[in-house]
């Protein structure tokens, strides 16, 4: 499922307030912002939880 690009354009990153960018097949929301958390998207709807994300790799 494709993400509306008005969605994106007014999602932050709950952590850091980074912008948002579509990965994996936009399985997944990852921050260009300072932290790069990973955030799912279950169903076309993203998981915008810190305790769900993915940390990025050291």
């Amino acid at each position: 499922m494709k993400l509306d690009s008005w969605l994106m354009e007014i999602l932050a990153c709950p952590n850091c307030g980074g912008e948002l960018r579509a990965e994996g097949g936009e399985s997944e929301l990852v921050c260009t912002g300072s932290c790069g958390y990973a955030y799912p998207v279950r169903d076309g709807i993203p998981v915008l939880l810190v305790d769900e994300a993915r940390t990025p790799a050291p």
